[in-house]
């Protein structure tokens, strides 16, 4: 689902057009293009809430919010990779399975 600038800015309380557009310059957000207007994603709502609650209630500087950005854009990252890797194990017949299990628990324990 997407929303509008419009929306976004009602539907996210203390949220100005002029913090959207810097965060938007910055390359913090990435509203998808149509038309010449800006449309949101869930994911990008979500983005903004984030954005929001640490600039706003945190009060985080333009210095510290790229670093957490950074971060937590490591951590999606991870969990992907992770999840990807999990669904190509789950594809292997149950002894290379029973193979990898002993493997990490035998690693995971060192």
């Amino acid at each position: 689902m997407t929303i509008s600038e419009q929306d976004l800015i009602v539907e996210v309380r203390e949220l100005s057009v002029q913090r959207l557009h810097k965060w938007i310059r910055l390359g913090w957000v990435r509203p998808e293009r149509r038309e010449g207007a800006a449309f949101f994603h869930d994911v990008d709502v979500a983005r903004v809430r984030l954005l929001n609650e640490l600039e706003h209630t945190l009060e985080f500087d333009d210095d510290t919010v790229p670093l957490v950005l950074s971060l937590l854009d490591q951590i999606h990252g991870l969990r992907n990779e992770l999840r990807c890797l999990t669904l190509a194990i789950e594809e292997q017949p149950a002894a290379i399975r029973e193979r990898i299990r002993n493997a990490y628990a035998r690693i995971a324990d060192e």
